[in-house]
């Protein structure tokens, strides 16, 4: 019975420590686009987009 337990664990840690090696899928960190101002703000600010 304690040889049986000792596999269960050792199976257990295999896998656990597998998964803990596995990567992570990249994030996607791209800001939003940039809301376009109307023709009245553009004036005021003197922005051009």
């Amino acid at each position: 019975m304690l040889t049986r337990l000792t596999r269960g664990l050792a199976a257990l840690g295999l896998t656990l420590a597998i998964a803990a090696c596995a990567t992570a899928p990249a994030a996607d960190i791209q800001p939003p686009p940039m809301k376009q101002l109307d023709a009245k703000t553009q004036l005021e600010s003197g922005r051009r987009y």
